[in-house]
């Protein structure tokens, strides 16, 4: 892979594909509903790659069934074989096979950028994490430009043994992600005591910073709404800085004008750029 992601020639398409492997998520909050909607709102034109069917509601995730490996690399490579795509984005693939799948998939376009979001699994059971992420360590991560997680969910995973006084910081888990061939990670969700912070960090330096103040509201979808939107803006062939600092924006409006559709959490409203402000004209009452 390329030290810094760029787009190649297919980005000069309009508008640029987007290859995304990620689960369906009835509830539109998340999953490949997540990825087409802030691609569309990048001016992309999303690829979606089914990995798994989420069984969820806005509350919780109840259940999921992984397809098998083969159904998603047949899915990949037939559109692969057709349609150029300027960038992929790496989401929940489903099981350690299916990662492994990817991988293979991976391998053979190393010249398009990949962005791969790892979203939190503490609602997986113990084995079928650690194998999730040990695949993904091994196959997917070496073939990642850009890597994107929660502080917490990226901490505990690639720094499993921090030792020190001190809580690691953005560059201490860019430096982790380093070992396993990640150039650059996004880290979210840093606490601060009413903001949260969110950094692009390579492991000698921070490139791009967003401080936001905190919302009175959980949300579902959002990593897979700024990984997709990073995606998207690498494929139009933004530089990386630029690319993270409109992709946290656009994230920020998102969250901003957020909804709740259920009972449960809220969903980022990812194309309120698109809402009309304007106030209906008052009906005119004269007989």
């Amino acid at each position: 892979m390329t030290a810094t992601p760029s787009a190649p020639a297919a980005a000069a398409a309009h508008p640029p594909c987007v290859l995304c492997f990620n689960a369906s998520d009835p509830t539109g909050a998340g999953g490949l509903a997540a990825d087409l909607t802030a691609l569309a709102s990048a001016s992309c034109h999303g690829l979606p790659i089914t990995t798994s069917l989420w069984l969820r509601d806005t509350r919780q995730l109840h259940g999921h069934h992984a397809l098998d490996a083969e159904w998603i690399d047949d899915q990949a490579r037939a559109v692969l074989e057709d349609v150029s795509v300027a960038a992929i984005k790496v989401g929940f693939g489903g099981s350690a096979e299916g990662l492994s799948a990817i991988g293979a998939i991976l391998s053979d376009y190393e010249d398009v950028p990949v962005v791969t979001y790892l979203p939190e699994l503490a609602w997986w059971g113990d084995a079928e994490r650690e194998a999730y992420l040990e695949a993904c360590e091994a196959l997917i991560l070496p073939q990642t430009d850009v890597l994107v997680g929660n502080y917490h969910t990226l901490a505990r995973w690639l720094l499993p043994d921090w030792e020190d006084a001190r809580a690691p910081g953005p560059r201490d888990i860019a430096r982790a992600a380093a070992l396993h061939g990640v150039a650059y990670t996004v880290v979210t969700g840093l606490p601060l005591d009413d903001a949260i912070e969110t950094h692009l960090a390579s492991p000698e330096q921070i490139i791009a910073s967003e401080r936001v103040e905190r919302i009175d509201a959980t949300f579902i979808g959002a990593g897979d709404t700024l990984a997709a939107a990073l995606t998207a803006l690498l494929a139009h062939g933004l530089e990386l800085g630029q690319a993270a600092t409109q992709a946290l924006s656009y994230l920020d409006g998102a969250l901003a004008n957020g909804f709740q559709p259920g009972m449960g959490h809220a969903v980022p409203d990812r194309l309120f750029w698109a809402e009309d402000d304007d106030e209906p004209a008052e009906a005119d009452e004269t007989p």
